[in-house]
């Protein structure tokens, strides 16, 4: 028996059932749909893409998988070297892994142990956001702030080494001010806060945030897992804003194999980098570098760079911002537009219950959660397509 994420089983509706996916469109015995959702907002490319189709299958035709531990291949060194290229500043030491979440648990070890191997041992508190989503294994849970995530922590008492504040500068700066002697890193989803309700806000916190780090030796980690390679408007927040640590994941693969990199800069790497073992980060993903993924990775970022995604993005943006305006309803607080994102927050969740039934019959593949009804689509998107998931949200409203 299959379970299901984030379901009561006892109690869930049977899920549809893909048979086929092609472009933006997933297929059903006897609908298509559009996916708004991009399946968890990693499939920037679309479905059955020949360019990664082919990657996969040449690579596989070699081999698919070999250890990273006294191993190493083509695959994985090509990604590496492209990624260091093509990242801003000195974000050029990958540590990959097999998920976000455990990516995200690098992060976090590795900013614990960089001031452990510098014989810091008090800065073991992290500053994160509240609101914050970074994963659903223990550590990340604990760095989030989503009680309907992970209420389960609530088991072990309060928590003692996480300080959450909002995307707020006073409150950023008090908090620098009463803990930056015990703070080992502040981590960010950065601009867009995701699986907490698409909160959105500006980068003058990020810069800030910068400032406070570089004046009180911590650790700034940007966890751009959901916002990286275009979602937020921009190629990556890092662009803007540049953190010591960048955690990368979900679209890393063009959404065909799970996959993510934990990219330290040098300041980083060279806490860990002498003649002790000791100081060596231990840790060790069984499939991290796994060489399928590296090839589908490195020709999605190919596709990237080569058609030139950041503008299909911004004309993502304008054609959602042009059908959204002059939109309103009285059951809805607030529609937030950045780059390839949209979201409809209502005042009561129940307003949304039976909406990805009454999008499914409109062509439409939508999953909102809590009050949160949005549109995360992949970037091949054609105009018809993008209004047809638009008008489906409008017409929730309009309708009822």
């Amino acid at each position: 028996m299959i379970w299901y994420p984030y379901q009561q089983m006892k109690t869930m509706k049977p899920p549809y059932e893909i048979v086929d996916a092609q472009g933006v469109w997933l297929k059903t015995r006897d609908k298509e749909m559009i996916d708004s959702v991009s399946s968890w907002w990693s499939v920037i490319h679309g479905y059955k893409h020949p360019a990664l189709n082919e990657a996969i299958k040449s690579q596989a035709d070699r081999f698919s998988h070999v250890m990273l531990g006294g191993l190493t291949h083509e695959p994985v060194r090509k990604l590496s070297e492209k990624l260091q290229s093509w990242l801003p500043g000195d974000l050029d030491y990958c540590f990959f892994s097999d998920s976000g979440s455990v990516a995200v648990e690098v992060s976090l070890k590795m900013a614990l142990q960089y001031y452990v191997n510098r014989g810091e041992w008090k800065r073991t508190k992290v500053l994160s956001l509240a609101h914050a989503y970074h994963g659903d294994t223990f550590k990340t849970m604990e760095v989030g702030d989503d009680e309907d995530y992970h209420f389960i922590l609530e088991a072990y008492g309060e928590k003692k080494d996480v300080i959450h504040i909002p995307t707020r500068i006073p409150q950023l700066e008090a908090a620098f001010g009463q803990y930056h002697e015990q703070l080992n890193c502040l981590i960010v989803e950065p601009l867009l806060q995701g699986a907490g309700g698409m909160r959105m806000y500006d980068i003058a916190f990020l810069k800030r945030a910068r400032e406070l780090c570089d004046q009180y030796g911590v650790l700034l980690i940007f966890d751009e897992v959901a916002t990286g390679f275009g979602r937020t408007g921009n190629r990556f927040v890092a662009d803007k804003v540049l953190p010591d640590i960048l955690v990368l994941g979900k679209a890393l693969t063009g959404g065909y194999i799970g996959h993510a990199v934990t990219v330290a800069n040098k300041k980083v790497f060279q806490g860990f980098y002498g003649d002790s073992a000791e100081k060596a980060l231990m840790h060790g993903p069984t499939f991290m570098g796994n060489a399928l993924a590296c090839s589908v990775a490195l020709r999605s970022i190919e596709l990237f760079e080569q058609e030139n995604y950041m503008e299909k993005i911004r004309r993502i943006e304008e054609i959602t911002r042009r059908e959204m305006k002059g939109f309103s309803d009285p059951r809805v607080r607030e529609v937030r537009i950045m780059g390839g994102c949209v979201c409809l927050e209502v005042h009561e969740g129940d307003v949304l219950k039976g909406f990805q039934q009454f999008a499914y019959e409109r062509g439409v593949f939508s999953r909102p959660f809590l009050n949160y009804l949005y549109a995360m689509v992949p970037y091949i998107i054609t105009e018809g397509e993008l209004v047809q998931v638009l008008d489906t949200m409008k017409a929730w409203f309009y309708g009822r």
